[in-house]
């Protein structure tokens, strides 16, 4: 991170020593993040400034390095948020990707380490490198089909988008027809739509001169403008679109992105004038200061720049991690700061039980966008701020979010400043506020007692990434378990039966609002495995994870029997679930010891009564010899690198588990291979060096 950002150790608590620790602080910084995806991608309503969200995912990433188990609970894994309602959905033919963030010389350099180690190419082997501008706008696909557009569709939560073709129709960066040299069947290209600064200004000045909204900023201008139900309104908005990418294409278009850019700008895209190609580290932070000092001259607004590897069969090779690829990063630049007033703060409980502190502040304009509250994220960080109630604090933003409190300005301390005590007992329930040792966090210790607990976890459950009952926000939420109806989750789908009357007869519902909320229920009363273990709101089981287990026990009859049956120590269903790649002692803990408790088990009966929850169909690549099959990576690999082994693996159908066990039924081993050599043999599990795995996957 640059110095101009502070570090993240000022923005989020300080590195975990214990492994439960980890998890704790690992699962707490996830469920934020994931509330500010869904408020910036969904609602176009950002909680939190870039840096603050950053620092947030970069301790996500230090903590999962240091702890691997943890990946598959993360939002690392995840991408945006899913689409909002009003829209038709398209499914992306292939996923929208977020990028992973730089924020340094160091963190270019370590980008261009990885992409070297991955490839097994030498420290000084050249990779070329394309610069371009980041453009702080709405991501976007286009769909073209025998030479027209068929449809356009925003990222969503990268696998399903909105469906805003008519929205689209009036921009004219955007070719509704493909010159005879395209491809004749399937031509997606992706870029991003923004509104350039001197149209946001005259967009806003005709807003107040007739009374409609006013916006922050161009990209919340943007967004708002592409995502309009009445395409009539986006007409008349002066959007823009930059193309930069492509999804989907029935047959190759180049070799490399800087020819692909070429050939798209011939064919009528509009694409940014300030790529360039890059050959090293040197010309890559030339580039980057270049740009930084040219971009108030913009007339459109970006927050960093994105590198992507120029060939693309290296591309290729290279592949994805689940959130992002490998191949590609986005250089954030620094944040913008003011100073503001802190008029108080408040405590706020999650789900887990976490008490998090809020500074209200006096409201401020940082870069644009008015701001009045800002995270304290814990005691630690009031107590090393030392901010005080009526402070004059430096707040920090980085596009166009609502900031953090960088510092308090001591010197210009007012005599009715007010020091802040940390609660004692939870603002909620009363009960008592525990910090473990070696803990960042403090939490009630009220559990299902505690009503802001129960309401989150509920809050949680219909959540978009989980059931996703549309009509079910927060404060109905709130209503429903204030009147009684709602205690738990399996109650929401008994309110028509029981509460169907009350219902229509509450103020701001009636017949109609009533009826099509009932059919959202009704309409998640068949779910899939995955986001049925995700709902349940389980520590340290994010999207990714639930992913991972539906897909390996298949059913939520073989899962609850395997997690029971994990339960018992040295038992073969436990050595299954931590053998399970990347699920290790941490996750499987917090698994048998939600299983254990009888009021889960009891809530689980209670949601199988009332729901059909959809098994797994694993698809098979019948044509692959390993497809279906246990892989184990061993030793030091030099024909390639584990992560490129691995990925092939999986694409061929093959399971990539991290130990040996009677289920192996592959383990290639490298040089130096060591105790799971030893295992594999006394297990008679077949060993394989380099070549002949590579031998064998080529039939």
């Amino acid at each position: 991170m640059s110095a101009e950002q502070g570090s993240t150790s000022s923005i989020v608590p300080d590195m975990p020593e214990t492994r439960t620790e980890a998890g704790l602080q690992h699962a707490e910084i996830s469920d934020r993040i994931r509330g500010f995806n869904e408020a910036y991608y969904i609602n176009d309503e950002p909680l939190v400034p870039d840096a603050e969200y950053d620092a947030l995912f970069n301790r996500l990433i230090e903590l999962e390095a240091r702890y691997p188990t943890l990946k598959k609970n993360s939002p690392t894994q995840e991408v945006g948020a899913a689409p909002a309602d009003g829209f038709a959905k398209i499914k992306h033919a292939r996923p929208m990707l977020s990028l992973a963030n730089a924020f340094s010389r160091e963190d270019i350099v370590d980008f261009l380490a990885r992409i070297r180690r991955f490839l097994n190419l030498t420290a000084h082997s050249p990779v070329e490198i394309v610069g371009e501008p980041k453009i702080d706008g709405l991501s976007l696909s286009l769909r073209y089909e025998n030479r027209e557009l068929v449809s356009a569709a925003t990222r969503g939560d990268g696998t399903e988008g909105e469906d805003v073709t008519a929205n689209v129709a009036h921009i004219t960066d955007i070719p509704k027809t493909l010159p005879e040299d395209a491809p004749a069947d399937v031509v997606e290209i992706r870029g991003e739509v923004y509104m350039a600064r001197s149209a946001f200004q005259k967009l806003n000045e005709t807003q107040a001169e007739t009374s409609g909204k006013t916006f922050a900023n161009p990209r919340n201008a943007a967004a708002g403008s592409l995502r309009q139900l009445d395409p009539t309104i986006s007409a008349k908005r002066p959007l823009r679109f930059f193309a930069y990418s492509f999804g989907e294409l029935s047959e190759s278009l180049a070799q490399t992105h800087w020819d692909f850019i070429s050939k798209i700008k011939g064919w009528g895209f509009v694409t940014n004038p300030h790529t360039t190609l890059l050959h090293n580290t040197d010309e890559i932070m030339a580039f980057y200061e270049e740009l930084g000092n040219q971009r108030a001259e913009l007339d459109y607004d970006i927050d960093g720049i994105v590198y992507k590897v120029n060939d693309f069969e290296l591309q290729l090779r290279l592949g994805f991690v689940s959130r992002s690829p490998r191949w590609a990063i986005a250089h954030k630049f620094p944040a913008e700061q003011a100073r503001t007033r802190v008029k108080a703060i408040d405590i706020q409980v999650g789900r887990t039980g976490a008490l998090t502190p809020v500074a209200r502040l006096e409201p401020v304009t940082v870069g644009g966008v008015v701001v009045s509250n800002a995270t304290l994220h814990n005691r630690d960080e009031i107590e090393r701020l030392g901010v005080q109630v009526n402070d004059l604090v430096v707040i920090q933003r980085a596009g166009d979010v609502i900031p953090q409190v960088v510092e308090v300005i001591v010197d210009e301390r007012p005599d009715d400043a007010v020091p802040y005590h940390f609660p004692e007992t939870c603002p909620k329930c009363g009960s008592h506020a525990i910090r473990e040792e070696g803990e960042a966090v403090t939490r009630c210790s009220g559990g299902l007692i505690c009503p802001a607990q129960a309401v989150e976890r509920l809050k949680h459950f219909v959540s978009r990434n989980a059931f996703d009952i549309e009509g079910m926000g927060g404060k109905h939420i709130e209503a429903f378990f204030d009147l009684d109806w709602v205690k738990s989750p399996a109650d929401i789908f008994r309110i028509e039966e029981k509460h169907g009357d009350a219902l229509r007869k509450l103020e701001g519902w009636g017949d109609k609002s009533a009826e099509k909320l009932f059919a959202s229920i009704n309409e998640r009363r068949t779910v899939p495995l995955d986001r049925f273990i995700y709902a349940l709101g389980i520590r340290q089981i994010g999207q990714a994870t639930a992913k991972l287990l539906a897909r390996h026990y298949g059913s939520i009859a073989e899962w609850r029997t395997a997690m029971n049956d994990a339960g018992t120590p040295d038992s073969d269903a436990l050595r299954d679930l931590i053998n399970i790649d990347q699920i290790g002692p941490s996750v499987a803990h917090d698994l048998i010891e939600f299983m254990a408790e009888e009021h889960n088990r009891d809530v689980l009966d209670d949601l199988q009564a009332v729901l059909t929850i959809e098994n797994v169909e694993t698809p098979q690549v019948t044509d692959s010899p390993v497809s279906g099959k246990t892989v184990v990576f061993t030793g030091k690999l030099e024909l390639f690198s584990r992560n490129e082994a691995k990925v092939k693996a999986e694409s061929l159908g093959a399971k990539v588990a991290g130990s040996v066990s009677a289920k192996t039924d592959f383990l290639v081993a490298g040089p130096g291979a060591g105790s799971k050599l030893k295992k594999a043999e006394e297990l008679g599990v077949t060993v394989l060096d380099e070549q002949g795995w590579l031998d064998l996957i080529a039939d």
